[in-house]
């Protein structure tokens, strides 16, 4: 079988060890093995960022859309208002999110090509503070590749009493992450992580959890209630049991291989490959080189180039780069450099998009 190697931002290309995985016995999910298991990747969750200790992880079975939703569902207010920093797709799904929630909320809605505007989000909170509960930004917006710094964000919160929760559902494992003045930050396994589409988890202050004062409205996404039972390595619904044993064995395999540091060093290399050949054939980014992240990149396509032709060709040859959304659709074309790419794998990537964009 041939390998297709994903250039999307997310889900990525397996390892073979965590392929394999996946082919362990079934196991019934109220099994001591299976909770056992669960609390043995809670832990390791939480060793990925060893500075954010007052954060435990509690996981659910979903997409890293299902984690950003139980994040809004159990902890943004109900009274409060909300105060979200958008610049992409998924800062704006973060208001559809509250919307359909009932939950009140502010959008400062940014350019997509910009970066967070702070100037903005400082006016909202001088003139409003004591009305936020908290402030809601991506991290890594996808939409661009733009990296959000989180540094600024939290300090203008805790300059005007407001803490912030992070979507780092496509940066978690990859990018560093201030915990200073954060609420919760939710994340998913199938990104940085390098696992499959299944389980996805939020790290939460411990003090908050434990408080029990839940604002969901929902039974699924509550976290509170995922919370207690995981104290014993439960959970209320049926988790992905295959999603938990990828899961393990990609997070295992994360530390073997050096853990954030070595993660993000290899993307970065890998990027940076694609970057040098693309501009030295003329080829422009969306945004500017230094904003991007460590693995994701946009290019705006070259006049008298398609879209559908670039994806094409380099699909029959076993590699899919990613589409533009919204405004930006047939306008530019994204390629991520995570999950298990090999040398010559890069090799033959670089060698197609030369003879497409040259």
């Amino acid at each position: 079988m041939r390998r297709e190697i994903l250039l999307n931002p997310g889900p990525v290309t397996l390892s073979d060890r965590v392929r394999a995985a996946m082919m362990k016995p079934d196991l019934c999910h109220r099994e001591k093995e299976f909770s056992a298991l669960c609390l043995e990747i809670l832990k390791m969750i939480s060793e990925v960022y060893p500075q954010a200790k007052e954060f435990q992880p509690v996981m659910l079975t979903g997409s890293g859309t299902s984690a950003v939703e139980a994040m809004l569902q159990s902890f943004a207010s109900s009274k409060k208002k909300s105060l979200i920093a958008a610049n992409g797709v998924y800062g704006e799904r973060m208001a559809a999110m509250l919307t359909k929630q009932g939950k009140p909320f502010n959008l400062i809605k940014g350019e997509w090509t910009e970066g967070v505007d702070l100037a903005a989000l400082e006016s909202n909170l001088k003139q409003d503070a004591a009305n936020y509960h908290a402030i809601l930004v991506v991290h890594h917006e996808t939409t661009t590749g733009r990296l959000n710094p989180i540094e600024p964000v939290a300090a203008l919160g805790k300059k005007y009493g407001v803490p912030v929760m992070i979507d780092a559902v496509s940066s978690f494992a990859a990018e560093e992450i201030p915990f200073d003045n954060v609420l919760a930050v939710a994340a998913t396994g199938n990104k940085c992580l390098h696992s499959i589409p299944a389980i996805s988890f939020v790290l939460a202050r411990r003090d908050l959890l434990d408080a029990g004062a839940s604002e969901s409205k929902s039974l699924y996404l509550d976290l509170f209630e995922y919370y207690k039972a995981q104290k014993g390595g439960f959970s209320p619904f049926t988790q992905s049991v295959q999603g938990v044993y990828a899961l393990h064995e990609a997070l295992k395999e994360f530390f073997d291989m050096g853990g954030l540091s070595q993660r993000r060093k290899i993307y970065h290399s890998r990027r940076d490959r694609v970057l040098d050949l693309l501009q030295s054939l003329g080829v422009k980014t969306l945004i500017a080189r230094d904003t991007f992240s460590s693995y994701l990149t946009s290019f705006l396509m070259p006049e008298g180039k398609s879209y559908d032709a670039l994806h094409d060709n380099l699909k029959e040859n076993g590699f899919t780069i990613y589409a533009g959304q919204g405004n930006f659709s047939g306008k530019i074309f994204r390629i991520a450099v995570m999950g298990d790419i090999r040398e010559n794998e890069m090799e033959s990537l670089l060698k197609l998009l030369r003879q497409n964009l040259a």
